[in-house]
């Protein structure tokens, strides 16, 4: 009789090893500040064109503290456009954080324009409360002083009027 056949296993065949997938590409910076420019010029757009009901509908829309730089900045904006007392310090208030190295790269660059801008105009502004509240003190002194000098005027004239005018000297005759 035969021996049996004894399987054989099957030689182990080489398969290809899966592809390492790719790293994301990395974005490219100049890119992605273009992109953060564009975004924050568009919204500057839509502030412009929706008045009063579209600031509103955004500041809804963005809520008092964003949690995005892109919103904070959006906020920033937004606060800047309204002109009402107290944003252009809450403006800047949120855009000190994304002013700092330590804020994302796209955003740096616009949040520092944008602080720059409102830091001036936040010292214009002060400026000109200085010099309104000057213009007021030197219009109540000369108020004072215009008060003062018809007092003057008014002792003078009574004076004058208390006064009786003497005679007239007699012509002297010539010989």
């Amino acid at each position: 009789p035969a021996p049996p056949a004894q399987a054989t296993a099957p030689a182990p065949v080489a398969v290809p090893a899966a592809p390492l997938p790719a790293p994301p590409p990395v974005p490219d910076p100049t890119a992605l500040a273009d992109a953060a420019a564009r975004r924050l010029l568009a919204f500057h757009e839509r502030l412009r064109e929706g008045g009063i009901a579209g600031m509103a509908r955004e500041q809804a829309r963005l809520g008092d503290t964003p949690d995005q730089p892109a919103s904070t900045l959006e906020l920033a904006l937004l606060l800047a456009q309204r002109q009402q007392p107290g944003d252009v310090a809450r403006a800047l208030a949120l855009l000190e954080p994304l002013t700092r190295a330590t804020a994302p790269a796209p955003w740096q660059a616009p949040a520092r324009l944008l602080h720059t801008r409102l830091a001036e105009q936040r010292r214009l502004e002060e400026q000109i409360e200085k010099q309104a509240a000057q213009l007021r003190e030197q219009q109540r002194r000369l108020e004072q002083l215009a008060a003062q000098l018809e007092a003057l005027k008014a002792i003078e004239r009574s004076l004058n009027n208390a006064r009786p005018t003497p005679p007239a000297p007699a012509p002297v005759p010539r010989p």
